[in-house]
């Protein structure tokens, strides 16, 4: 089974896996380890990864890049809107509202949704795992940012569905990185102790994450975030791009702005450079060649020049920092250490803003790129029965504030309530009673709008089914259990009506105390809780929303609770009925959709897959041509007569000029035809010269054998000892047959060596070589015969003395020859020495 970890960066992507060995991070198709996040789109098929970032000038508006940003975003959304301006891409407006990205694919119009782009990537991902695993892969983890909404995490879920992944959980990228960070840690404080708070910082390519955790031994806890997702590398690049734009049009009177191709130049010129102003304080030069219009542009630029250009930027540092702690309710000293990570956290400024407000050293011991990875990959490890992982668990927290509203008989208006607070921790389930008579709908919706980065508060509608009231008339009482899942996405997991059945047979408690064991009832999940005092907070969290909901609905409480005090109370049964949940989720791709999506996925990859395997055949006939020209006139030149060499160069010339113009672009039969077609000129030329560098080593090896066996020969005729039991009818036979193999070697050697080498040889290495073995096979075991083994005397006396017959045993006549052999015994036997008082005499 696989255990993969995925982080799905805007710029580029890890991809970590599980091993016997631990965590590795592993390498694309080009040996690099990030797997830029661009795809490519062309005529005949699709470029992922690398092959797509070098088609990002060339091939500019079928180049999609930075789409992460548009997970679950409606094309109306501002932020939408804002970004569309900058992108070479086209973006469109799909049916259902959503943003959509609209490319030239297979030599027609196509728009897809963010949804199928990103699961475009996650397919070229799985690949690059699947090559380095040697084995299929369908389990992962993916991280997130921190700070998606319902929406975008719903995106990515669907995004890994068409890739044919199965996400066991999006982790948020700073709860990767935590874990990574912790679960290697000896030291951490024992579970009763004072937890160690460790503050994470992850400045990436487009935002800014921040999390503060408390770590004790096998245990992990977010407590709280803070972000601006909108701060990160890419706006660094922007105000160098905005400098250079203004220089170069003053300098060089060019309005870059207008043109995509020259900008996208000066973006990725602008990115070097931020790279290298970040190492070094000195003036650096910007030098672009054949810019726009042919003109070559230069210009400088300083670290301290940079910095003052993006102040604005730097004092959006601290906020998010002093966020945390304020959410956390922890000061500065209480901070145990600050680890930082992503790639503009290597912008020396950065570094220092941070350091100051913790006014503390700030520790790099994770690797900045890959420590989201690996954390997902660790994460995967111990969702996965396949890998023994050491105990770690790990709880997270809500993001921003859940409430739920609804219409209440009652009140006669919406009521509203909030079930999951900000930072409330998560996974989490809860449960909620409600009195109705009808069907009902419940509205999740976030609290607090302006903490969102994402226009629409409306996480989703769920509508309650088959509400019926009870059999006298009354409200029914239906259980709702709402729920943040694995995946940080919240839903309406389930409903239950239950049914009371009364009977006049025995007294039972009053209602109060049934109402007291169904509060009891609203737990969380056993298996997604915390342990101890946690558990216990929640339970009672839950118990005070539960009657804030139930006291909402007084109403038909009242009935129950004003029955006579001293009236028998009937025998209670309840039944529970699964009730069906409608849900309406805001940007939910429907399944037959998503199942279209997944076999539109299919058959893109099935025609990059044909796409492939023909220009290789394109390519292995340009790769011969180019190879038999250089060797005919080289290495088998002698092999060849000079007509043959002649008209097989002009062959290789035509096919090589046929192939730059109509056989540019041909099916892959037609280039396999052509190869063998060539192929049958050449072979018998590469056969000539490998039978020539064959040939020697193969008489060689025939005639060291003939004379190891004449050797033995002329050793047994010398009267060797090693030889002297070999019989002489076999040493004869040897003889003959190694005459007979010599004689054949110099008639074959003759024929050969008055042979031309431009003609096929006289004989091939592989019949030399069967010579060798039939040679070898007939005299070996003649010459290597061992010699029979002659056993010493006293070992054949011994079975003498032991089969002697027995004292009083035997007939008269052995007896006789038995005493004899006893008495002529040379010597006396161990047994005789330790018998001293037998005497012989």
């Amino acid at each position: 089974m696989s255990v993969v970890g995925i982080d799905l960066g805007f710029q580029g992507c890890y991809v970590a896996v599980a091993r016997a060995g631990g965590i590795e991070t592993i390498a694309n198709e080009y040996s690099d380890r990030c797997t830029p996040s661009c795809i490519s789109f062309g005529p005949k098929n699709r470029s992922i990864g690398a092959a797509a970032k070098s088609q990002v000038i060339s091939n500019a508006k079928n180049t999609v890049q930075g789409f992460k940003r548009f997970h679950g975003r409606a094309f109306s959304d501002p932020f939408v809107q804002t970004e569309k301006a900058n992108l070479a891409y086209e973006l469109v407006q799909l049916p259902t509202g959503s943003a959509g990205i609209k490319v030239m694919y297979m030599e027609e119009e196509r728009n897809f949704t963010v949804e199928q782009i990103m699961g475009m990537l996650l397919t070229k991902l799985k690949e690059t795992a699947e090559n380095a695993l040697k084995k299929p892969v369908l389990d992962c983890v993916v991280s997130v940012p921190c700070f998606y909404t319902d929406a975008e995490r719903r995106s990515v879920m669907d995004a890994t569905q068409i890739a044919g992944l199965n996400c066991l959980k999006l982790i948020n990228e700073t709860t990767a990185v935590a874990l990574a960070y912790g679960i290697y840690k000896q030291d951490l404080p024992a579970l009763e102790e004072k937890p160690r708070n460790v503050v994470f910082v992850d400045m990436g390519h487009s935002a800014y994450q921040v999390s503060v955790c408390a770590f004790n031994k096998g245990k992990l806890k977010v407590l709280a975030t803070a972000f601006d997702a909108t701060l990160g590398g890419r706006k660094f690049d922007e105000m160098l791009v905005g400098y250079f734009c203004e220089e170069f049009g003053k300098k060089y009177k060019l309005d870059i702005k207008t043109k995509i191709r020259p900008l996208l130049r000066l973006h990725q010129e602008c990115e070097k450079l931020k790279k290298l102003m970040s190492a070094n304080a000195s003036d650096l030069p910007m030098n672009i060649e054949c810019f726009m219009n042919d003109i070559d542009v230069s210009g400088t630029m300083n670290r301290s020049e940079f910095l003052e250009m993006c102040d604005g930027l730097l004092a959006r540092v601290e906020p998010p920092l002093r966020s945390v702690l304020e959410q956390a309710k922890l000061k500065k000293e209480d901070i145990y250490a600050v680890e930082i990570i992503g790639g503009a956290t290597r912008i020396p400024a950065v570094k220092e803003k941070i350091s100051k407000f913790f006014g503390k050293e700030i520790s790099t011991t994770l690797n900045a790129d890959e420590a989201v990875a690996r954390g997902c990959a660790l994460q995967c490890a111990i969702l996965s029965p396949a890998f023994k992982v050491r105990e770690f668990s790990i709880t997270d927290l809500v993001p921003y504030p859940i409430s739920l509203r609804w219409n209440s008989p009652a009140e006669e208006g919406i009521s509203d309530c909030e079930v999951f607070p900000k930072n409330h921790p998560a996974p989490f389930s809860k449960v909620l009673t409600f009195y109705r008579k009808e069907p009902f709908t419940l509205e999740a919706y976030y609290s607090s709008p302006k903490e969102l980065p994402y226009p629409d508060p409306a996480i989703a509608h769920f509508l309650v089914q088959k509400v019926t009231p009870q059999t006298d008339g009354s409200s029914s009482k239906v259980k709702v259990k709402v729920r943040v899942n694995i995946h940080g996405i919240f839903s309406v997991s389930s409903a239950s009506l239950v049914e009371v059945h009364k009977s006049d047979e025995n007294e039972e408690p009053m209602e109060t105390d049934q109402h007291a064991k169904e509060e009891e009832k609203m737990q969380i999940d056993q298996e997604e809780q915390q342990k101890t005092e946690e558990q216990q907070q929640a339970q009672t969290e839950n118990k005070t929303e539960s009657e804030e909901m139930e006291t909402s609905q007084a109403d038909s409480k009242d009935k129950k609770v004003d029955q006579p005090p001293q009236a028998k109370k009937a025998k209670v049964k309840t039944t529970t009925v699964d009730l069906p949940i409608e849900n309406q989720l805001v940007w939910q791709i429907g399944k037959d959709m998503l199942n279209l999506y997944i076999e539109n996925e299919g058959k893109m990859i099935m025609q990059d897959k044909l796409e492939k395997e023909r220009n290789d055949a394109k390519n292995a006939v340009e790769e011969y041509v180019y190879d038999m020209r250089d060797k005919l006139c080289g290495i088998y030149e002698k092999f060849v007569c000079e007509d043959d060499r002649n008209s097989f160069t002009l062959k290789l010339e035509d096919t090589e000029n046929w192939l730059y113009e109509d056989g540019e672009d041909q099916p892959k039969q037609v280039y396999i035809d052509k190869l063998t077609e060539l192929k049958a000129l050449g072979q018998p030329i590469q056969a000539r010269f490998q039978e020539s560098e064959e040939r020697p080593k193969a008489f060689e090896d025939l005639g060291k054998q003939i004379q190891q066996y004449m050797k033995a020969v002329h050793a047994f005729k010398a009267k060797d000892e090693q030889y002297d039991h070999l019989d002489v009818e076999d040493i004869a036979k040897v003889e003959k047959n190694a005459n007979e193999a010599m004689e054949w070697m110099n008639n074959k050697l003759n024929l050969q060596n008055k042979r031309s080498l431009t003609l096929d040889p006289v004989i091939k290495a592989k019949d030399i070589q069967a010579k060798t073995k039939e040679l070898i096979s007939f005299c070996n075991p003649i010459v290597t015969k061992p010699k029979p083994k002659v056993e010493p005397p006293k070992e054949e006396q011994k079975p003498a003395e032991q089969n002697g017959p027995v004292e009083g045993q035997g007939d008269a006549n052995n007896g006789s020859q038995a005493t004899e052999q006893t008495t002529n015994a040379a010597a006396p036997t161990p047994t005789e020495k330790k018998l001293p008082e037998m005497d012989i005499d």
